[in-house]
């Protein structure tokens, strides 16, 4: 991004990170309007993704889903533009991290821990488990191409004393932590598509073959790491919930991927029970297995 165009964006993030509700509502639902009504924005993806996931519903109650979708996408956008300044005290307000207790036991026993979490209502709405917790948290994540974008979510992901973690680096910076006896969480989004070289493994998620990293298993199983989910709900608009479930408290006790079909399992109850809180624009089924077997 040009330095121009850099510097607008910021202003655009400060002035909504310090607007009211009513104005940064106002502003998502045009933004649902120019992505759903004028430009249709990966609308054919959606569909596709939505009548594939749920056969089962007639295209009135896919469209329902896909029309709700795109309203919380314009959220969605608004929300991450804004949270990278907004001040700690707003985002403590609209963020209630519902049972960070379910660490303080884990962390007496001297266990490190794997998080999961997928692209369900605003993950980005997790990142002040570091405020609740003696943990230090590794966020894992991708980076992205355009630089100034990166350092945008670097930081957004930092703030509150994460350390955001390439993947390329996750076992040089886990086996840093254990060599200093520093307990950590490591945070992993699961619903990545992975790239063809790295799908190890297949599962049946949302009624279709869905190639998925095998990472968070092999970790767990690496470092005896208690697996977790992290599962952040949108409550109403404009505010959020984020609850910690135990799903593995024992992985080597675990058989081949169980570890990995029981956190994609979670995330397919939690995506039936609210669909439209999921993010259908994501091609997540552009590789089919007949190709990766070939």
């Amino acid at each position: 991004m040009k330095l121009a165009g850099a510097f607008f964006y910021i202003i655009f993030s400060w002035l909504l990170a310090h607007s009211p509700r009513f104005i940064l509502f106002g502003i998502a639902d045009f933004i649902y309007f120019i992505v759903y009504r004028v430009i249709k924005y990966r609308k054919k993806v959606v569909l596709n993704n939505l009548r594939n996931s749920f056969p089962e519903k007639t295209e009135e109650e896919i469209r329902i889903i896909m029309k709700k979708f795109f309203r919380y996408f314009g959220d969605l956008v608004v929300e991450n533009i804004a949270i990278p300044r907004m001040s700690k005290k707003r985002l403590l307000k609209i963020v209630n991290i519902k049972n960070p207790e379910v660490f303080t036991e884990l962390y007496n026993q001297k266990k490190n821990l794997i998080g999961i979490l997928g692209h369900y209502a605003n993950w980005e709405m997790c990142m002040g488990i570091s405020l609740y917790t003696k943990y230090q948290i590794l966020s894992v994540y991708k980076p992205l191409n355009n630089k100034f974008f990166d350092k945008e979510f670097f930081n957004l992901r930092s703030r509150f004393g994460a350390i955001p973690v390439t993947m390329d680096d996750t076992y040089r910076v886990i086996l840093d932590h254990r060599r200093k006896n520093k307990l950590f969480i490591l945070g992993l989004i699961s619903d990545q598509r992975p790239q063809k070289s790295s799908t190890n493994h297949w599962v049946k998620f949302l009624n279709q073959d869905t190639p998925v990293f095998f990472g968070p298993e092999k970790i767990a199983k690496k470092f005896n790491a208690v697996v977790f989910y992290t599962h952040v709900d949108k409550v109403k608009r404009g505010f959020y919930e984020v609850e910690f479930t135990i799903l593995i408290s024992d992985p080597l006790k675990c058989k081949e991927n169980e570890i990995t079909e029981t956190h994609v399992k979670f995330l397919e109850n939690k995506i039936i029970e609210k669909p439209e809180l999921w993010l259908w624009s994501h091609k997540r089924w552009k590789y089919k297995r007949d190709n990766e077997e070939s």
